[in-house]
């Protein structure tokens, strides 16, 4: 209602300047130029009004409504405000508190199982405790899926076995083979009396047919698209996005990482080649807390709510082999801003070395700063890249932060089996975090997101010497052979950088 008021405003200001603009200019040429001015001018005011928390963000609308007076207008309605997303989840915000008093007490009874942790681990997990109102689960074993074919196999097999319920959330969900694949299970799966949820990102998965969805529906699994609209690409929910991978199984069973579904993902493409990915396999209390982040975004988009004991498991005995396992979530339902905030204290309290894998490398000031400084003080700062893009404008803006960081004595290597799609942040080799969510200001902003933190468990030492297996496919990148590029690349890179903060 709003916004439609607020469009009918500025058609009406339109009217009144072109009108009084002949008369006053003389010409239409005039009175259009006139408008133009004016639009600018309000434009950029309205910006810095509604979007003053973020500099680098407003700072960059602004160029856009700078060159790009009535367009960019548009596009700031349509991807750049922040007005009308708190109406948009409000109501699911609510909801998502009413389990704070649950995770509270859960919360606080963990906290007596944080002694054999490192003060700086104690520092995160404090943290981590506040801002995402999840618990700390003592007692979940996980199991690290490197690259898709042991992340589907392991999938499928949990698949076949599922008795009460599969729950499945994905941002990309192809109708290729492994798509299908997975979609004959799930009806097979129906049919026998498994309650099976399905849900799927409406951007992300646009390219899904209806006749995909169709089948299962007919068989009796439940669909949702999370953010549809009848307008989808017209109206700013276009920009929210649910970057989400979670598989709940019989509510004993997990799975969360970087993996969509799609044959690129088995690394069957040509265009991307070999495709480097990082999953996880997860049993234990942690499987609760990632049937909650499903449930409530299941809620929001159907309305239904599931309830009882068939879909959350009684709490476990702490097991000290097993570490410390977090299911974070993080999303533009909230300002709180929690994936952001435990990276940087993540890197802000390490020790020895802070080490990095990501397809996107677009960081805000202070995850900037936090790394340059980790460096500057001595620590082994590396950064894991992949050497070619799936998306050109992002991998540029990307390039344009590498500078300042070799400066700092950050290492920065680039992937070449490949194509690199983990996202992994680990700390003094004890201290991990593996999920959704890129080193980015869309994840950190923009996106639904969600995350495992890891702590003293054998997961962290596995993904470390992943991480160490893959530096062998890699080519460190030299700060004075890359200072010395191409002035055509680095005007790309330098203009991408500016626009970086809307990507």
């Amino acid at each position: 209602m709003r916004r439609g008021l607020i469009v009918f405003l500025l058609a009406a200001l339109l009217f009144v300047f072109y009108y009084f603009g002949v008369d006053l200019f003389g010409t239409t040429a005039a009175a259009v130029m006139s408008i133009f001015s004016t639009l600018t001018v309000v434009s950029i005011a309205f910006v810095i009004f509604m979007d003053n928390r973020n500099p680098s963000s407003t700072l960059s609308w602004i160029l856009v409504l700078g060159l790009l007076p009535v367009v960019g207008l548009i596009f700031y309605f349509l991807f750049g405000q922040n007005y009308f997303r708190r109406r948009k989840y409000d109501k699911k915000a609510q909801w998502d508190r009413r389990i704070y008093e649950w995770s509270e007490k859960d919360t606080l009874a963990g906290i007596e199982n944080t002694a054999h942790f490192s003060d700086e681990q104690q520092r995160i997990l404090r943290l981590s405790r506040r801002l995402s109102l999840t618990p700390v689960s003592y007692s979940s074993p996980t199991a690290v899926l490197t690259n898709g074919g042991s992340t589907f196999s392991a999938l499928l097999d949990a698949m076949r076995a599922a008795r009460h319920h599969i729950h499945m959330e994905y941002y990309i969900y192809r109708a290729d083979e492994i798509g299908t694949q997975i979609q004959k299970l799930l009806i097979q799966k129906a049919r026998e009396g498994v309650e099976v949820r399905f849900m799927v990102d409406a951007v992300g998965s646009i390219q899904l047919p209806r006749k995909f969805l169709d089948e299962m529906r007919a068989a009796g699994v439940k669909v949702a698209l999370f953010g549809a609209t009848k307008f989808l690409l017209a109206t700013s929910r276009v920009n929210y996005r649910n970057h989400r991978k979670i598989v709940v199984i019989d509510k004993s069973i997990g799975f969360i990482g970087g993996l969509n579904v799609g044959d690129e993902y088995l690394s069957r493409s040509k265009t991307y080649g070999f495709w480097r990915d990082t999953h996880m396999r997860i049993e234990g209390d942690a499987v609760s807390t990632l049937q909650r982040i499903f449930l409530r975004d299941w809620r929001h988009m159907t309305n239904e709510q599931p309830t009882g004991p068939g879909y959350f498991q009684s709490k476990s005995k702490p097991d000290p082999e097993l570490g410390a396992v977090q299911i974070i979530a993080s999303g533009p339902d909230n300002d709180r801003r929690t994936l952001k905030h435990i990276f940087f204290t993540m890197i802000t309290t390490a020790k020895r070395s802070v080490w990095i894998a990501t397809p996107y490398f677009i960081p805000d000031e202070d995850i900037l700063t936090a790394l340059r400084t980790a460096a500057l003080s001595g620590l082994d700062v590396r950064l894991l890249f992949p050497a070619k893009p799936d998306k050109k404008l992002p991998f540029w803006a990307s390039h344009s932060y590498f500078p300042i960081l070799l400066d700092a004595g950050v290492k920065i290597y680039e992937y070449e089996k490949g194509f690199l799609h983990s996202k992994l942040l680990i700390v003094d080799g004890e201290t991990a975090s593996i999920g959704t969510a890129n080193m980015d200001m869309r994840s950190f902003h923009l996106n639904f997101e969600v995350n495992a933190l890891l702590m003293n468990n054998a997961s962290v030492a596995r993904i470390t010497a992943d991480f160490e297996r893959d530096l062998l496919n890699t080519t460190m990148i030299d700060p004075a052979a890359f200072g010395s590029k191409r002035i055509a690349l680095r005007f790309m890179e330098s203009a991408a950088r500016l626009l970086s903060p809307l990507l």
